[in-house]
């Protein structure tokens, strides 16, 4: 199961709702019925440098499927992986193509799924090729799988007209990236007087109360330990 703690189109939350009640149907469908905007989006030039392709990245549809469904309310599974050729060069270099089927799966057993595929043109490396190629084809089949679902999850990118006019709007500046958004790992420091030592960042942890201080103010003179909340 993937998960997002965030909600996609303007805090229209689901968590609250039950999966299946007539509000959360008509919220989700509501979701999935918006088109992306072009924060969401990426272009390319297209196969052989014709046009550009308007798509959306692996990384963000899996957060957007966290936000519109839950990060328990989705699943996906790859049904089948194979490599479709590998064509060895002179100087003991391949092309190889890959195609994987990806099956993604909600909450209430709705599913889809599709085949996608990866591929990589005169690799030095049997081993690494193959590695890329399968990860691009299941990658590529659960873009292709979620966009079943709606404007949301991808579908709007199929759409030439919303391609076209999307890119002309401007993107929402990129905010300033603060340590204070990311997980880390904390680290407690217990002095030769007994005193615990603590950086700004685990003070944050102490505040939530976890019981680690208590352990940590009896251990030998000098210890270096991790909370089980950031194992």
């Amino acid at each position: 199961m993937h998960g997002s703690n965030s909600s996609f189109g303007g805090g229209n939350s689901l968590a609250d709702a039950s999966w299946d009640s007539p509000e959360r149907i008509d919220r989700l469908q509501s979701l999935l019925s918006q088109r992306l905007g072009p924060e969401y989006v990426a272009q390319r030039p297209g196969p052989g440098g014709a046009g550009k392709l308007t798509y959306v990245e692996g990384w963000r549809l899996i957060n957007i499927a966290n936000e519109v469904f839950g990060f328990n309310g989705w699943s996906s599974q790859v049904i089948s992986i194979q490599i479709d050729f590998c064509d060895q060069l002179d100087g003991n270099r391949f092309n190889v193509c890959a195609s994987a089927i990806v099956r993604v799966t909600l909450r209430d057993g709705v599913f889809h799924e599709d085949v996608g595929t990866g591929s990589i043109d005169n690799a030095r490396g049997k081993a690494a090729a193959f590695d890329k190629c399968k990860k691009e084809a299941v990658t590529d089949a659960m873009k292709r799988a979620l966009r079943n679902f709606g404007n949301a999850t991808g579908n709007c990118v199929y759409d030439k007209r919303y391609c076209a006019e999307v890119m002309k709007h401007k993107k929402e500046p990129v905010r300033n990236f603060h340590t204070s958004v990311m997980g880390r790992v904390l680290t407690f420091v217990v002095g030769a007087s007994g005193r615990v030592v603590v950086s700004s960042t685990a003070e944050r942890l102490r505040l939530c109360k976890c019981f680690w201080f208590q352990h940590l103010t009896t251990s030998s003179p000098t210890t270096t330990t991790r909370p089980p909340c950031q194992r």
